[in-house]
């Protein structure tokens, strides 16, 4: 089931102007969340990320209209990945957005297998930079060219990642998630001035980082300096924390740190005691 602007839709067809500036122009904005039981994790933190960037674009979005659409495609599903897109909605030709819009929103919910929740990856440095001065950065807007141009090359090198730096020549995100080295007891993730997303789960890993003895810190990284982390994993809403196995030709061993052990455990916690069910089984 899809829902659009208010109603239920079977499969994946539905009325839709054409004219639609999401469609046209990438005019809009989207969120990527799991639910488990029909439950959204970190829900309140899911919509209100959604309903800010669309107030950046220049367009209003309803809170409890977003949270009823996400609720309403998760329900019955014991595990699901599900979208929310917002847009603009239709426009006259041209770029200047109307002065009056109308959005568009939509979800849909998607099964989700679990296997890939903390399961390691690998990472691939890609050539294509993070455009840290655009506003855009900051946002998961509809225009993901770079992101999906990013994945196929790391695809073709055998990884399952890109890893973006920004035009400073500093580490930025992956093309799905945010960054995170562990250095010591110290964890340290790229600034949003580098121009990332301000992750869901990148912002309950810091939150819960301080209790397990971590110091949390948000700082500029260039690339050689994750070449002396003790640990590097991604974090997103899907993947959850995610070690990284390797990055480009150096090897990492995240995934038996016992520091992103702590940190796994403690966010499978946070999630069963949000959604009344673990993703997996413990192993």
């Amino acid at each position: 089931m899809r829902w659009l602007d208010g109603r239920l839709h079977a499969g994946s067809v539905a009325p839709f102007d054409l004219a639609d500036r999401g469609l046209l122009l990438g005019d809009g904005v989207f969120d990527t969340a799991l639910a488990l039981h029909g439950r959204i994790y970190r829900e309140a933190e899911h919509v209100s990320r959604l309903v800010a960037s669309a107030q950046a674009l220049g367009f209003p979005l309803d809170p409890g209209t977003v949270a009823t659409a996400m609720r309403a495609v998760a329900e019955g599903h014991p595990r699901a990945a599900v979208r929310t897109t917002a847009t603009r909605g239709a426009g006259p030709r041209g770029l200047r957005p109307p002065p009056n819009p109308r959005p568009t929103l939509m979800a849909s919910a998607a099964p989700l297998d679990p296997g890939p929740a903390f399961a390691p990856l690998a990472l691939h440095p890609t050539g294509i930079r993070r455009n840290d001065t655009s506003p855009a950065s900051r946002h998961k807007t509809l225009g993901y060219l770079d992101a999906v141009l990013a994945a196929e090359e790391a695809g073709r090198a055998g990884c399952d990642e890109a890893l973006f730096l920004n035009t400073r020549g500093q580490v930025a995100c992956a093309g799905t998630g945010n960054l995170f080295a562990l250095f010591g007891d110290t964890l340290v993730t790229p600034p949003l001035s580098a121009g990332v997303l301000p992750g869901i789960v990148r912002a309950a890993v810091l939150g819960l980082a301080p209790a397990l003895g971590f110091a949390a810190a948000e700082r500029s990284l260039a690339p050689a300096a994750l070449d002396a982390a003790d640990a590097l994993f991604l974090t997103n809403s899907l993947r959850l924390i995610a070690p990284v196995s390797r990055l480009g030709g150096r090897t990492y061993a995240s995934a038996g740190h016992p520091g992103l052990r702590r940190l796994t455990e403690a966010l499978r916690a946070d999630i069963a005691a949000a959604c009344g069910a673990d993703l997996l089984p413990v192993a």
